[in-house]
């Protein structure tokens, strides 16, 4: 008999998850391209201010194409420190649903507010007409706080909007 290995959410859990996603300034996105194939890249990442996920991504990027053909995407945060075995480190994946925001959305200023006072270089590009923020609804999260520290998470557990 298989033992299972993922522990009840707890308080500690969830604080240590939520702790990951308010300081992830990038994250790894993984994507379905439009012709099946997974891929995986680099974003800046920041919150909303409802505390979603959101990221400033340019149209001309792959993973812009890919996410507009097929909005299911999935976020890693949380970076090994500089010490030790990286797989002691805690991590959040986040399973999510994305959204573009239309460029005349009202919600628009305010995200700009935000994502500038959390990348204030990206002043430089933010403004930049094929540059579109992207929401993620947060469908399910799953924390690895090291080993034999697995948790399965909701967006209630990260205290974010529910989808």
């Amino acid at each position: 008999m298989a033992i299972d290995p993922i522990r009840p959410t707890d308080d500690d859990a969830r604080a240590l998850a939520q702790s990951l996603l308010a300081q992830a300034r990038f994250a790894a996105l993984a994507v379905v391209l439009e012709d099946g194939r997974p891929q995986v890249t680099r974003i800046a990442l920041g919150l909303a201010p409802d505390g979603a996920p959101l990221a400033l991504i340019s149209d001309l990027a792959a993973h812009s194409r890919a996410l507009r053909s097929d909005p299911r995407a999935s976020l890693l945060v949380g970076e090994p420190g500089p010490k030790g075995d990286p797989l002691t480190h805690p991590r959040l994946t986040i399973e999510a649903r994305a959204a573009f925001v239309s460029p005349g959305s009202p919600d628009r200023p305010a995200l700009m507010q935000a994502w500038l006072a959390q990348h204030p270089k990206a002043a430089v590009y933010a403004g930049l007409a094929d540059f579109r923020f992207v929401r993620f609804a947060v469908l399910a999260g799953f924390l690895n706080g090291g080993f034999g520290k697995a948790f399965r998470l909701g967006p209630e557990d990260l205290d974010l909007p529910q989808v």
